[in-house]
C-alpha cells in the first residue's frame, strides 16, 4: 500500500463525547432554554477563554487540581520556548475563570454581579458513566463587595431549579443544607477536626453509617458524638420545620444557630414557588472547603431508577477571587452540568431525537433549466424566515422526495415545470399537495 492509499481510520476519543444531529439539536434547544430561564432571573451572559495561565488556575482552586490540567503546547515549539513550563492550560470549570474575570473587570462591573456562563470545560480525569473529559457546564454566580445578602442565595437556588424544569427530563429535586449547621454543631459537640468530620460525612451516601463511625472512631472522636452527626445528618424536611429536628439533638453553638437561620429563611422563600422539589437535608454538605454557607444539590426525584446520582449543585462562598484583587468579593454559585445530564439520560432512552436537520422546506430543482427560477424561489422563502433547502443537482423527482423523508423535512415546494403552472407545496406529514405563493404561503394554510 501506497502512503497515497493509506487511510487513517478514525477512533472515538474516551470522554469527549458527539452526537448525531437528531440529539445536538435537542442539546442545542435545551442550551437555549437555560439561557433563557437565566436571562429571567437578570443574570448576564459572559464568555472567557477556553484557556486561562496555569499560575491563575493553581493560585485559585490548588490542592490536586494540577491532576486535572490539560496543559497547552505547540506539537513543534519554538527553539526559544524549550524546556520551558506550559504556561497555559484549559480551562477545568468555569468557576476560575468567572474569579479572574470578576477581578480584572471590577471597575466596570455593578455588583451585585450576576452572571451566566454556557461553555464547555476540559478535566483530565478518567472517563466513566457520567464524567467526561469535554463537558458543558452552565453556571450561574452572583458575586458582591464585602457582604451578600441572603435572597441572592434563594434567587440563585430558583434559578438554578427553574432551568432543570425547563428541560424535557424526568422530576428533580433540589436538596439544601447549610455548611454553618455542620460545622457549628461539630464546635457544639466539641470536635477539633471539623475538616475531617466534614469531608467524612460528606461521603455518607457512598461508604454508609458503618463507614463514617469507623473513620471517625479511628480520629478518636467518640462513639456518643458520631451518633449525634449521624443524626443530624439524617434530618429532611419541605420547610423549616427542620429547626426542631436539629433542636432536638441537644446541641448548641452560635454558628449553628446562624447556619440555622440563614436555612430557613432560603427555604421559605423557595417553598411557595416549588413545594417538594426543594429539601432540606442536612447530610448534603458538598466536598469543597470554600463552600461556607448554603449548599445545594440536585437530584433525580426518582432514586430508584438514578440512584442517588448528582447532577448539579453548588453554595457560597466568602471570597474565591481573593488569589486575583484585593477586595472581598463573597458570592453564590451554581452549576448544572449539561452533558453529564444528557449522557446520562440518553444511556437510558430517555432522550426524544428532534429532526435530523432543520430545514423547513425542501425547494425541488425540476431540471438544470429551471434553477434559477427555483433558487430564487428557495431566496424568497429564506427572506421569510424559513429555513430552506435547494435540491443540490438535477435528479428524478422521487429521488428528491426520498432525500427530503430522509431528513424528516416536513415541506417540499415545486417551482414552476412550466412558465404557465402555478407553485405548488406539498406536506409531507398528511401527504396534502396544493398550490401556493411563495410570497404569501404560510405553513398552516
Amino acid at each position: 500500500m501506497t502512503a497515497e492509499n493509506r487511510v487513517y481510520k478514525p477512533k472515538a476519543i474516551s470522554g469527549f463525547p458527539e452526537w448525531l444531529p437528531e440529539y445536538r439539536v435537542v442539546e442545542l434547544a435545551w442550551l437555549d432554554r437555560i439561557r433563557r430561564v437565566f436571562e429571567s432571573y437578570g443574570f448576564c451572559n459572559i464568555e472567557t477563554p477556553a484557556v486561562e495561565e496555569v499560575d491563575a488556575l493553581l493560585a485559585a482552586k490548588g490542592g490536586d487540581t494540577q491532576n486535572e490540567i490539560y496543559v497547552l503546547e505547540r506539537l513543534y515549539a519554538d527553539p526559544v520556548d524549550e524546556g520551558k513550563e506550559a504556561r497555559l492550560a484549559l480551562h477545568f470549570d468555569l468557576t476560575v475563570p468567572m474569579a479572574r474575570y470578576v477581578a480584572q473587570n471590577f471597575n466596570a462591573l455593578v455588583f451585585p454581579f450576576k452572571r451566566y456562563q454556557l461553555q464547555k470545560s476540559y478535566r483530565g480525569e478518567r472517563p466513566q458513566k457520567g464524567r467526561y473529559r469535554e463537558f458543558y457546564q452552565c453556571d450561574i454566580d452572583i458575586v458582591n463587595v464585602d457582604a451578600l445578602p441572603l435572597q441572592c442565595d434563594a434567587d440563585l437556588a430558583a434559578a438554578l431549579l427553574s432551568a432543570y424544569k425547563a428541560l424535557d427530563i424526568p422530576p428533580v429535586v433540589m436538596q439544601l443544607n447549610n455548611r454553618k449547621i455542620v460545622t457549628g454543631f461539630l464546635k457544639g459537640l466539641g470536635i477539633e477536626d471539623a475538616t475531617l468530620a466534614t469531608r467524612t460525612l460528606d461521603k455518607l451516601d457512598k461508604i454508609g453509617a458503618k463507614g463514617v463511625t469507623d473513620i471517625l472512631s479511628a480520629a478518636g472522636i467518640a462513639s456518643d458524638k458520631i451518633t449525634a452527626c449521624l443524626g443530624l445528618a439524617a434530618i429532611r424536611a419541605h420547610d423549616s420545620a427542620f429547626v426542631v429536628q436539629v433542636r432536638a439533638l441537644g446541641v448548641s453553638h452560635p454558628e449553628l444557630d446562624e447556619g440555622l437561620d440563614e436555612l430557613a429563611f432560603v427555604i421559605d422563600q423557595l417553598a411557595p414557588q416549588f413545594g417538594t422539589q426543594v429539601l432540606v437535608n442536612l447530610g448534603i454538605i458538598r466536598g469543597l472547603d470554600y463552600y461556607t454557607g448554603t449548599v445545594m444539590e440536585v437530584r433525580f426525584a426518582d432514586t430508584k431508577t438514578f440512584a442517588d446520582l448528582s447532577i448539579g449543585g453548588g453554595g457560597r462562598y466568602e471570597n474565591l477571587a481573593s488569589a486575583f484583587i484585593n477586595q472581598k468579593l463573597p458570592g453564590v454559585g451554581a452549576s448544572l452540568g449539561l452533558t453529564r445530564l444528557f449522557g446520562l439520560l440518553l444511556d437510558k432512552n430517555m432522550i426524544t431525537p428532534g429532526r435530523k436537520c432543520p430545514t423547513d422546506i425542501l425547494v425541488v430543482l425540476p431540471e438544470e433549466a429551471r434553477r434559477t427560477e427555483a433558487a430564487a424561489t428557495a431566496n424568497t422563502l429564506r427572506a421569510r424566515g424559513f429555513n430552506v433547502e435547494l435540491y443540490h443537482r438535477d435528479a428524478k423527482i422521487k429521488n428528491q422526495l426520498a432525500y427530503a423523508e430522509k431528513k424528516n423535512i416536513p415541506f417540499v415546494w415545486f417551482p414552476p415545470f412550466k412558465d404557465d403552472q402555478p407553485h405548488e407545496v406539498k406536506d409531507l406529514t398528511s401527504g396534502q399537495q396544493s398550490p401556493a405563493d411563495p410570497a404569501t404561503w404560510e405553513r398552516n394554510s
